[in-house]
This record gives structure tokens, sequence and C-alpha cells, in this order.
């Protein structure tokens, strides 16, 4: 009580922090990025939302296992965890200790009074998969940080690229995957993971993205129902284009093409299962119609899309392991392509 009347504003600070309350106005921090064809790798345009954040929500910490420099997870402007730091540190070494680091998470979040998350490759989840696990199980608000989410990482080869990886997250009861698919995305995807009362992990490219024009396509913040119609079809969708993350590009692509033969086509943005799966039903139903043909487009196994989709849907999808070679030849190479799209689309149109 000494202590509340004499640091009242400090005072409140804490006990919201140990609620688990974010501050007031935490969201107004969330940058938007302008279209820009070029655009940025999400986990560029994820960098950006960390210092933000860093600023709006001081309870926020974490780091990454030996990986900062490519996750681009550091909060500049704050300290590191070490013997010898000055200020309030903000920022954890973890060491090539990704179990380790996502044990310690779910510790941190177990406690309360701060905001923790940890951050690798997409490939090292296995090495974190039973505490994810246990933090859905448990339910408590741990956030995550995945980049180099698919063969897009190139030359590193098969050893580092995720094919099974999302598959396997989203099969996590309780467990919130978000792909966000350019910059825009990537902020409110963050605010998603940020606001989650459970597990959320953000998965992020290491290639540059275009940034979308939001006047021309659906505005990113639709991505909270974690599927949405992002570019409407010319009349009556005869094809729908499903894709998260880098592959969305490629939909749109696709869908150029298509209507450029006269096959009126839309494309779905699809960060998120989970989230999509707690919308109402009608929602559901018009976001999947029932008299299209659908093709899902993603670089990584088709396990689990059929239930949006049916068995009858096309799938640019990857059912083997990866290969070194830069981003574009691996997509090329591999099929995942909007041409791959464009056909899958026409084989099953009657």
């Amino acid at each position: 009580e000494a202590y509340r009347a004499a640091f009242p504003e400090l005072a409140a600070q804490f006990e919201a922090a140990m609620a688990g309350r974010l501050p007031d106005g935490w969201r107004a921090a969330l940058p938007r990025f302008p279209a820009d064809a070029k655009g940025l790798a999400t986990r560029k345009a994820s960098e950006k939302v960390i210092q933000a954040l860093a600023d709006a929500v001081p309870q926020l910490v974490g780091g990454s296992a030996d990986l900062a420099g490519s996750n681009f997870t550091r909060m500049e402007a704050y300290a590191d965890f070490l013997p010898e730091a000055e200020g309030i540190p903000r920022n954890v070494n973890w060491g090539i200790r990704e179990h380790a680091m996502a044990a310690a998470v779910n510790g941190l979040a177990l406690h309360g009074g701060v905001v923790p998350f940890g951050a690798t490759f997409l490939v090292f989840a296995d090495y974190m998969r039973p505490s994810l696990r246990l933090a859905a199980l448990m339910g408590v608000p741990t956030r995550y940080v995945f980049t180099h989410d698919s063969i897009g990482l190139g030359e590193d080869g098969p050893t580092h690229q995720p094919i099974e990886h999302l598959a396997s997250l989203r099969a996590i009861p309780g467990f919130t995957v978000l792909r966000p698919c350019d910059a825009n995305e990537t902020s409110v995807c963050w605010g998603l993971a940020m606001a989650s009362a459970g597990p959320a992990a953000l998965v992020l490219t290491r290639q540059n993205l275009p940034t979308l024009d939001r006047a021309v396509y659906a505005p990113a913040e639709e991505a909270e129902k974690g599927a949405y119609v992002l570019a409407q079809a010319s009349a009556a969708a005869r094809v729908q284009l499903v894709a998260s993350g880098s592959e969305v590009p490629l939909a749109l692509e696709a869908q150029a093409k298509l209507e450029a033969e006269g096959i009126p086509t839309r494309v779905v943005s699809m960060p998120s299962w989970e989230l999509f799966l707690a919308q109402p039903l009608d929602y559901q139903r018009a976001v999947f119609p029932r008299d299209v043909v659908h093709v899902v487009v993603e670089a990584g196994l088709r396990m689990g899309w059929e239930r949006f989709v049916g068995l009858d849907a096309g799938f640019v999808t990857l059912e083997r392991f990866g290969a070194s070679a830069p981003a574009p030849v691996l997509f090329r190479e591999l099929g995942i392509t909007a041409d791959a799209a464009v056909a899958a689309a026409k084989a099953r149109l009657t």
C-alpha cells in the first residue's frame, strides 16, 4: 500500500502487467505499410512491428535461438539480458536451445508480468514441439516467430526447408498459426498474436513479397477472420484460388491469367485456419462456396486442406522434400507457380 501511494502510476502498470493486461492504446502502435511492388520479406515487416511494440508494450520480452540476425527479432532500443547490462533488459539470447527456449517462454508466461516470445527457423519448431504442445494444453499466451518458412529460404537445402511443419503446427489443438501474405497482414497478425489468450505463432518469409495496395485489394484487417476474399472475380466466380503467405502473390498472378482468358476467378488469403474455424458457419460457407472450382496454392503439404476445399480440388502443394537452389528456381522446378495453379483450375472446369 505504501508503494501504491508513493508510485501510483508504476504500481498500476505493474498490477496490469501481472494481470495480463496490455497497455491502453497498444494497437495504435501497429504500423501500416505503403503499397510497394518490391515489398518486404514478412520477417522484415515483423521486425518493424516488433520495434513499434517494444515501445508500446514495456513488458514485451524475448529473443531468438541464436538466429536474431536472421529472424530480425532484436528490440534495438533495449539491452540484452547480460550481467553487465545497463537499463532494463528486454532481449534474451537463448542460444542454440530451441526446446529450452520454448520451455522458458512457457515459464515466463505462467509467471506473468511479461509478454514473452521466442524465435527460430520454422524447420526447428520440431525441437520445440513438446513445449509448444504444453503451451496449448495449458492455454498460456506464448508467442513464437518462425521465419524461413518454406523452400523460399533457398540454398540451405532440404534440411532447412520446412515441408510438413505448417501441417504439424496446425494439428496442435488450441495453437494459432498465422502465416501473413504481406507486410500489412504481418502487422495485423502480430496484433492477433499479442491479443491471443493462448499460444500463437507467426510464420514468416525470408524472401521479399509485394506489399499489396489495399485500395485495390481487401483491407488487411480482414485477416483477423483467418481467411477472407482478398481479390474478387470480374463476374460470378468459376474458380477460387486459396493461398497463404508467400503463395498469395502467386495466386494473384494466376488470377490475372485466368481472368485474361475469360474465367472469372477470385483469390482467398488464409493466414490462419484456427481463426477461420472460429467464425460463424455462414461466413465460412461464404468464403468457401460449393459452386466453384477450388485450387490451393501452398509451399507445403496438402494435408488438411481437404476439409475446406474437398477432395476434388486442385492442389499446388509440396509432397516431397526440397532442394538446394535459389528460391525462384526452387519454386519453378518444384511446381509452385502461377502456371501450375492455372493448369489445375482448367483441369477441373466443366
